[in-house]
Parts: structure tokens; sequence; C-alpha cells
């Protein structure tokens, strides 16, 4: 049953991530059932393969369901495995189909049909896939064309007042945990672009945390006065033109000598695209593009 392709790209601790099970319990299965063969990389360390995973996560399913990892092993076949991946590809195809029709919708100004669009989407798939996988994905593009100057400014304003409408509506639904640090969440100087920020802030509320949401740019004094007011544990800039980001790392260096136990958080279009260099340098503060980079630097902070 062992899989022989050896094209593995996903570490043990990225597979246990993705499958929401202990290391040590996928190593238990692969010696007890030997189900999967990982290659190993020059350092001895486990490496899975796209294969791998949809076999692990077939498993993990049947387990949900209620069966034995051993009852689910012995129901293993290549043609149900099959199925499962020609029926993941065809769920992946019809998310792509609706964030493809959305964005025609926005850039054609056509405000009932991409409300229409985000309903249903709603319907069919969880809060975070349609906000982060599809919403988040169709702001990445968005951000792209304008930057690249294959939309306009109103384009790009039109959509980002939809989008940051139903957002902002589902981010205030959800209650905080009192337990859990303060958080506050602001555009860097000059930014007005706020949907980036809006869907990180949704994905840390949706955590427990409470927000102090600010939005588009605020002056440099106002975000001092509402740090030593609130006592914030982390604070998220988020910046999209790259003509803002040297007053953003300026700002963030001289708040970091201020408040020397705020966790500062970047993010956005113009942080992803620094050079390598400023990269290294403020590494500690950038919290990634993904859904998974932002859980591992909020960890990493806890």
């Amino acid at each position: 049953m062992k899989d022989q392709n050896t094209n593995g790209k996903y570490n043990i601790k990225a597979v246990s991530t993705i499958l929401g099970i202990q290391p040590g319990t996928l190593r238990a299965w692969e010696r007890r059932y030997n189900i999967i063969a990982p290659v190993r990389n020059e350092s001895g360390h486990r490496l899975y393969t796209e294969q791998h995973l949809n076999i692990l996560k077939w498993l993990v399913s049947k387990v949900k369901q209620g069966f034995t990892i051993s009852q689910a092993v012995a129901l293993l076949d290549k043609q149900e495995l099959e199925e499962v991946e020609i029926s993941e590809q065809a769920e992946q195809d019809r998310s792509q189909n609706i964030s493809d029709e959305l964005l025609r919708a926005l850039l054609s100004f056509d405000e009932m049909q991409a409300q229409e669009l985000i309903n249903r989407s709603f319907s069919i798939y969880t809060i975070d896939k349609v906000v982060i996988d599809i919403l988040g994905s169709l702001l990445v593009q968005i951000g792209d064309l304008w930057e690249k100057g294959k939309i306009t400014t109103a384009h790009e304003h039109f959509a980002s007042s939809i989008l940051r409408s139903r957002i902002g509506s589902i981010m205030h639904s959800f209650p905080h945990n009192g337990f859990l640090p303060k958080v506050v969440a602001v555009c860097g100087p000059g930014e007005w672009h706020e949907l980036g920020l809006l869907i990180f802030t949704l994905f840390v509320r949706r955590k427990g945390f409470e927000v102090i949401y600010l939005g588009s740019s605020i002056k440099e004094d106002d975000i001092e006065v509402v740090l030593n007011e609130v006592k914030p544990k982390f604070l998220f800039f988020s910046c999209t033109m790259k003509e803002n980001v040297d007053s953003l790392l300026s700002l963030v260096t001289s708040l970091k000598e201020e408040f020397e136990s705020l966790e500062i958080g970047m993010g956005g279009f113009a942080i992803d695209h620094l050079p390598r260099s400023v990269k290294e340098t403020y590494n500690n503060h950038i919290v990634g593009r993904t859904k998974d980079d932002w859980e591992e630097w909020l960890k990493s902070k806890m």
C-alpha cells in the first residue's frame, strides 16, 4: 500500500497542522499499518507527497465518521482514493469559478450579482473558507491588477466598498474571549486600503481576541494615545502601497523602542514585496500571507 512517488514537499509539522492530528500519531500509523512511506531529506526528516497527504486526509475523514484507524486502513483502496481526489479537484474548481464570477461582477460594477455570489459562497462554505480563501484571494488579485494599472481606482474603490461592508459586518458579530490579550489593527502611514487588514482582523477575531479596529491611516501621535489607553499586547499594521513602506518601517522601529513589550506585526502587498535584506531585518514583525503563516506568527508571540 506504500506510495512510491518521491516528490515530497510537506514536512511532518505541516502535515500535522493540515490534518489536525499529532506528529506522534502520524508516525504510529506509518509504523503499524505500513500505509505510506515518506521520503527523507538530507537531514533525515520525513517529507510527504500530495498523494501521501490525500491518503491521510481520507483516513482522517473515516476516523471522524466513527471508524477505527485499522478499519479505515482496511477500507482503503486505490479506486476509492482516486474518487476522493477527483471530488477534491471538483470542489477546488467550483470555488475558483465562484471567485472568477465575483471578480467579473465587481469589475462590471454589478453590485446585485456580486452580493448574490457572496451569499452563495456563504451558503456552501465555512466563514473562514469564504473570507480567507475566496474573498482574501480576490483581494490579492484586485490589488495586483490595480498595482499594475490594469484596473482603475474606481474599480478598486467599488470592489473595496462591497467587500469591506460584508467582511466588517461578519467581523463584529463574533464575541471575544476576555482572557486573551487585546489587539489594535490599523493601516500604516498614508494607507487607506483596508481590505487586507479587515481579513486579517476577522481571522484574529475568530480566534477570540478583542480587536480595536482603527481602519485607514491615523496620525502617529494618535496611535500612541490608543496604545497608552488600551495597553494591547499586539499591534498590527497593513501596508499596500510601496511608497508608504519606509514610513511604516520607521514607525515600527520607533514604537518598538517606546513600547518594548508590544508585539508589532506587519502585512500587506508592500510588505510581501520588500527586498530580501529588508525582510531579514524586520522578519520578526512580518506576519506572512496565509492563514498558516498568521497562526505560526501568533503562536510564536503568545
